[in-house]
């Protein structure tokens, strides 16, 4: 067991990364947290505030900010690892030798690699030797750092292949207003993160268009449905899907001010071109990198995600959205519901 003595490494110092180090300095963990940008990390030293991301935060003395990776990896038996996707191999690759022996690795970013369509802990399956004995556990569930700095009730889940590796998480994240749960099934919960922040991107265009509830709670319920189509072929348990990484996740990012995801989305439904908005944000909108990686998956695997390909027509071929929604309205009539024998009856959420 992870004890309060033993200091943590927070790698990745945007919004989600300070605020994970806070949660954990709070707890009375000393935290090295790895900035990327120097002159951030001796901001933070300096100032005790991440102006570039998380503005107005007073983060506590417990954090060590550093922008030398070695100093912040080595010797640490937990490394919470939140850089973006793009980004993830390259910096994996630099701590491969220096994570200490039988380490944790914690996961929370969400996204799917472009060139090799592996989820962030299939980076480390594939770099990682095989007697490294490192244990891999994705955090996902709905949590805008915004409001889990401010010590708003959250609940989120972490997986894990073995229960004594999620507890030890579980156990090291939980606090009065941060719940964390348990799972099993890692692809699963590493999968819906990335998937969701593709169909709130449709959300948000939708909601840019002018279009009204019914239209928005149609494509949450219809996206749920292709985000666990894929993730079952994948080998994840389709229930993951009804929990707090995927539909707890997936109606926060479709619905919330908060998600970038949404907000470049709509945007896009208000007409403005994706070169123009990315250029106007800091932070990083995984949907839009995810939605390459899932239109090539979901092609390699022949598993159908109407939304998904629609949404990486309008960021990839500048297909206009309004004839991205009327193609997707007018596509043929289906059955709401397919039952795959392989997952059970619960399979039904596998609808085409």
């Amino acid at each position: 067991m992870i004890e309060r003595y033993n200091p943590m490494a927070v790698v990745g110092a945007g919004s989600w990364g300070t605020t994970l180090a806070q949660l954990l300095a709070d707890k009375g963990y000393r935290v090295d947290l790895w900035v990327f940008e120097p002159e951030l990390a001796d901001q933070i030293s300096a100032t005790g505030e991440n102006g570039y991301y998380l503005p107005g935060v007073r983060l506590s003395a417990n954090i060590r900010a550093s922008n030398d990776l070695a100093a912040v990896v080595g010797g640490h038996p937990m490394v919470v690892m939140v850089v973006p996707s793009h980004v993830y191999r390259s910096v994996a690759a630099k701590m491969v030798a220096l994570l200490q022996p039988r380490a944790i690795v914690v996961t929370a970013t969400k996204g799917i690699e472009n060139d090799t369509l592996l989820t962030m802990t299939g980076i480390w399956e594939q770099l990682l030797p095989a007697s490294s004995g490192i244990a891999l556990a994705p955090l996902a569930g709905p949590s805008f750092a915004k409001e889990v700095v401010r010590k708003v009730p959250t609940a989120v889940t972490v997986a894990a292949t073995d229960l004594a590796v999620a507890q030890q998480v579980q156990q090291v994240f939980h606090t009065k207003y941060f719940r964390v749960y348990t799972s099993l099934d890692k692809i699963g919960v590493e999968l819906a993160g990335p998937l969701k922040n593709v169909i709130a991107l449709a959300a948000g265009a939708c909601d840019g268009l002018g279009f009204g509830h019914n239209t928005r709670a149609a494509l949450i319920t219809r996206g749920l449905a292709e985000i666990s189509r894929l993730g079952v072929r994948l080998g994840a348990h389709p229930l993951t899907f009804a929990g707090l990484s995927g539909v707890g996740d997936l109606v926060l990012t479709c619905t919330g001010d908060l998600s970038r995801n949404r907000g470049v989305g709509y945007q896009l439904g208000q007409g403005r071109k994706l070169e123009e908005i990315l250029a106007d944000m800091r932070m990083v909108a995984e949907g839009v990198k995810t939605a390459r990686s899932v239109y090539h998956l979901a092609a390699k695997l022949g598993v159908e995600m109407p939304i998904c390909e629609q949404v990486y027509r309008v960021l990839y071929e500048q297909k206009n959205p309004r004839t991205a929604v009327r193609e997707l309205m007018e596509r043929g009539l289906k059955h709401e519901m397919e039952f795959d024998d392989a997952a059970g009856r619960s399979g039904a959420v596998l609808g085409q």
